[in-house]
C-alpha cells in the first residue's frame, strides 16, 4: 500500500550538453543547438523523490529554471495523496495561478516550467505506486482518466462525455494491446540520420547503420537550400530504398507559398510528411499548406503552446500528424487532453522527442495512446534521437526500431547525479553557452 508522502523541497538544475560541437540536432532554424534541460527534483519527508524536466537548446535555459522555482511555494508542504485525489484540479491550480498566468497564460517559459513540475509529480506518483507511468495511466478507469483533463476552452471540439466514450470504447481491448506492446515494442522513427549539418558520407553511414539495426522509418532536415534538399533526399531514398517510410522536417523556416512550392518540389521522393513547414503559430497557414501538398501529410505540434492550439489546428484541418511534446505543453495532464483530441479527429499521434530526456518521457505518452486512447499504431510512431540517453537512470531501450516498454517505476525522467553535477551550467566555464 502506498505510504503518504509530503513534498518538502524542490531543487532545480540548469543542465546543458555541448551537442553543437558535432552538429547533433542541427536544422534550418537551429544551426548550433546545445541540448539542455531545466531539471527538477521533488524531495519528500519520507525520502522518495520525483524527477521532471523541460527541454531547451542552450541559452535561455536559465529562464526555465527561474520559472520552475516560481512554482515552489505552491508545491512545498503538499501531500502526494491529496494531489492524486484531485490531480486535474492540482494541474488547473498551477496552470491558472492568478499572478503567474499573466506571463503566459498557458504558454511560453512559465508553461515550460509547469511541465517540469507536473512531470516530476507524475514520476513521484508512479514510483509510489510501483509502476511505470504508462502502466499507471493505462490502468486508470475511463472516469479517472477524464478527471485528469482540463476541458476549459476545448468543449466545442471535445466534451468530457465524448472523452469518456472514446476511452470506454477502447477499454475492453486494453489488456490485449498491453500484451502486444510488451511483446513487440512500440514503433519508432529515427531523426539521427539526417541533421542538416551532417556531411554526405555521414548520412550514408548512418542510414546503413540504422538499416542494419532494423529501422524502417527515417526523417531528415530540409529548408536551407532547395537544390541541396533535392540532392540529399535522393541520397536518403537511394540508401533506404523505395518502400520504407521517409519524412522531411523544415523546422518553421518557410512562408506559406514557399512551403507549398518546396514541399511539392520534394514530392518525387514520396515524403510521408512535411514537418513544421511554417511558424508554429500559423494555424490557417498550415491549413492552406495541408490542402495544397496532400497526399504528403503535414505534421506539427512540437511548438504548440497548449491544448487550445491543437484544437484549432484539428478544427482547421491543418494538422495530419499530431506531434505532441510533453515538455512544451503543461506536462502529462495536458498531453492526455491532446491524445483525446487526436482520437476524436482521427489523427495519428507521433510525439516530438528530438531532445535530451524527451525520448524517455514520450515513450510513455505513445504507449498510453495505444493502450487506452487510440487503440492503433498503424500510422503512429514515436520519434527517436540517439543522443544523451546514457545520462538517465532508466534510459530508453530500442530493439529493431521499436521502443521496449519501460518496466521500472516512474516516468524514466531521473538523471544520473554525476551527469547533473558534471553538466550543470557555469557561465565562467569555457566552452559553455553564455
Amino acid at each position: 500500500m502506498r505510504k503518504s508522502l509530503t513534498i518538502v523541497d524542490l531543487r532545480v538544475s540548469d543542465v546543458r550538453f555541448p551537442t553543437s560541437e558535432f552538429l547533433d540536432g542541427s536544422d534550418a532554424m537551429n544551426p548550433d543547438p546545445d541540448y539542455s534541460a531545466a531539471y527538477v527534483v521533488l524531495e519528500t519527508r519520507e525520502g522518495a523523490t520525483g524527477h521532471g524536466l523541460t527541454f531547451t537548446i542552450g541559452r535561455g535555459n536559465e529562464l526555465c529554471v527561474a520559472a520552475i522555482e516560481a512554482f515552489k511555494p505552491f508545491v512545498l508542504g503538499r501531500r502526494l495523496d491529496d494531489i492524486i485525489a484531485n490531480m486535474g484540479g492540482f494541474w488547473r491550480e498551477l496552470a491558472g495561478e492568478s499572478q503567474l498566468r499573466w506571463v503566459g497564460p498557458e504558454k511560453g517559459v512559465i508553461h515550460l516550467g509547469l511541465a517540469a513540475v507536473i512531470n516530476a509529480i507524475w514520476d513521484l506518483w508512479a514510483k509510489a505506486e510501483g509502476k511505470p507511468v504508462w502502466k499507471l495511466v493505462a490502468d486508470l478507469s475511463p472516469g479517472e482518466f477524464v478527471s485528469l483533463i482540463d476541458f476549459r476552452h476545448i468543449h466545442d471540439a471535445l466534451t468530457p462525455a465524448e472523452a469518456l466514450e472514446i476511452l470506454r470504447r477502447q477499454a475492453p481491448g486494453k489488456a490485449a494491446r498491453e500484451a502486444r506492446l510488451l511483446a513487440e515494442g512500440y514503433p519508432a522513427y529515427t531523426t539521427s540520420v539526417g541533421w542538416l549539418g551532417y556531411e554526405d558520407e555521414k548520412l550514408r553511414r548512418l542510414c546503413r547503420q540504422y538499416l542494419a539495426e532494423g529501422w524502417e522509418s527515417f526523417k531528415i532536415k530540409v529548408g536551407r537550400d532547395l537544390d541541396e534538399d533535392i540532392r540529399r533526399c535522393a541520397l536518403i531514398r537511394e540508401e533506404i530504398g523505395p518502400a520504407r517510410r521517409f519524412m522531411i522536417d523544415a523546422n518553421q523556416v518557410w512562408e506559406v507559398d514557399q512551403a507549398i512550392e518546396w514541399t511539392n518540389a520534394l514530392a518525387e521522393f514520396r515524403p510521408w510528411w512535411i514537418e513544421e513547414p511554417l511558424s508554429p503559430d500559423d494555424i490557417l497557414g498550415h491549413a492552406r499548406v495541408a490542402k495544397a501538398v496532400r497526399p504528403t501529410r503535414v505534421a506539427t505540434g512540437e511548438h504548440a503552446h497548449n491544448r487550445v492550439m491543437f484544437k484549432q489546428f484539428l478544427q482547421a484541418d491543418g494538422m495530419d500528424v499530431v506531434q505532441v511534446d510533453v515538455c512544451r505543453l503543461g506536462g502529462l495532464n495536458e498531453a492526455l487532453a491532446v491524445l483525446l483530441l487526436a482520437a476524436k479527429f482521427g489523427k495519428p499521434v507521433c510525439p516530438h522527442a528530438g531532445g535530451v530526456g524527451l525520448c524517455e518521457l514520450v515513450q510513455h505518452v505513445s504507449m498510453i495512446d495505444f493502450i487506452a486512447v487510440s487503440g492503433a499504431w498503424d500510422e503512429a510512431m514515436t520519434e527517436h534521437a540517439g543522443h544523451l540517453h546514457e545520462h538517465f537512470v532508466d534510459p530508453i531501450t530500442m530493439e529493431r526500431g521499436r521502443y521496449r516498454a519501460p518496466l521500472s517505476p516512474g516516468f524514466s525522467s531521473e538523471m544520473k547525479a554525476d551527469s547533473v553535477a558534471h553538466y550543470t551550467f557555469r557561465p565562467d566555464k569555457a566552452g559553455q553557452s553564455a
